[in-house]
């Protein structure tokens, strides 16, 4: 099973309970909060977390984008992705995800992601996600043409890669008369794509009949399980082989010397449990952005809700890791032989987790945690 790296890059200046004066965190909070200097500061301080990741034996680091929000300061992940293919050396580096929707030129999104792959010599994982609500609303995009959008611009770039231009498109929702991309991906016919989710079945239905690795992120065990079982009724429907490769599963973790300074650095992740994740429904999900079916199944993503869970809740349901390397091991161990999945990606860092816990945790989990799973 490989393992994987990833931070939100959080922006998390401001005293506790300042978010609780808007409806959410998310849009609404003012960027009168947003101080640059410390800005400036965390943005090196997460790549180097990111290198330190390559150095140590992580497999791959996870990068992803949101909008308008202090829980996530990575803006543009095709400007992380192109840091990354620069200053790292063997890890992939996998992007989760280009928000399709929302964008209005997916040639140049087909361009920027060769040019990363270029740059890292074949290393980059092209995730593609439909996005949250918020980044609708970031957007001022209609979400009733969030899917349609985003299957439309996914073919859109998989013909970019893989079919000589020019030639024209003229589709539903997007139209060029001159398709030519000089930028071609080095992995050929293109990078290895990933399809992240949450709570929708017919994504996780579209996954698999497109072959691609299907990743849920912080669900609940039974949860995922009954989307890779989405997955595999869309794999067979389209005759392909499900094996371990084609399952990934997201949670926050972080290693220590010992028990107390893991679970003491475990209770930054209730940040990302809780108050990044609370506001008005309509901003997670917008009314016609989910079919009833994948509404039914979010409301059974994370019973009950994260912002009621104690941290000790959260660590019994294994929506937090954090221990000794060796409880890691076990842990992923668990997660492995549950799930079936051949890749775990680790949320390590949030909230005001300190550079030399980070630090730490990353050293531990290459010395002792990646060479544990490498024999098992």
């Amino acid at each position: 099973m490989k393992l994987y790296w990833f931070s939100e890059m959080p922006h998390h200046v401001f005293d506790e309970g300042e978010d609780l004066k808007y409806p959410a965190m998310r849009l609404e909070m003012p960027n009168t909060y947003f101080d640059r200097d410390v800005a400036a500061m965390n943005y090196h301080h997460y790549f180097d977390e990111h290198v330190l990741a390559d150095e140590v034996g992580f497999d791959g680091l996870m990068i992803n984008e949101h909008h308008s929000t202090p829980s996530c300061s990575d803006v543009s992940i095709m400007m992380s992705a192109a840091i990354l293919a620069r200053t790292t050396k063997r890890a992939k580096i996998a992007l989760m995800g280009n928000i399709l929707p929302i964008q209005d030129n997916p040639v140049m999104v087909a361009e920027q992601i060769a040019m990363a792959d270029l740059i890292s010599g074949g290393r980059i994982i092209s995730g593609f996600v439909r996005g949250i609500g918020v980044e609708t609303w970031w957007a001022n995009a209609n979400p009733v043409h969030n899917r349609e959008r985003f299957e439309e611009a996914h073919d859109l770039i998989i013909k970019c890669w893989t079919e000589p231009g020019p030639f024209r498109w003229e589709g539903k929702h997007y139209h060029f008369r001159h398709v030519n991309p000089w930028c071609l991906p080095i992995q050929k016919p293109h990078p290895p794509i990933w399809v992240p989710g949450t709570a929708s079945p017919e994504t996780a239905l579209w996954a698999g009949r497109k072959g691609y690795t299907y990743v849920p992120f912080l669900v609940p065990l039974p949860i995922a399980r009954e989307l890779f079982d989405y997955y595999r009724q869309g794999a067979a429907e389209a005759g392909r082989e499900v094996t371990p490769d084609s399952f990934g599963f997201l949670l926050c973790a972080v290693a220590a010397d010992t028990t107390e300074k893991a679970r003491e650095a475990g209770r930054n992740f209730q940040w990302r449990m809780g108050p990044t994740t609370r506001g008005p429904v309509e901003y997670f999900a917008p009314t016609g952005m989910r079919s009833r079916a994948g509404q039914r199944m979010a409301l059974r993503t994370r019973p009950p809700n994260m912002i009621d869970m104690t941290y000790d809740d959260l660590i019994e349901h294994d929506m937090i890791v954090a221990g000794t390397p060796e409880y890691l091991v076990e842990r992923f161990e668990h997660f492995r032989k549950e799930l079936g999945i051949g890749h775990l990606l680790l949320q390590g860092h949030e909230s005001r987790m300190d550079a030399p816990t980070t630090w730490r945790s990353i050293e531990l989990i290459g010395q002792k945690v990646i060479p544990a799973l490498a024999i098992t």
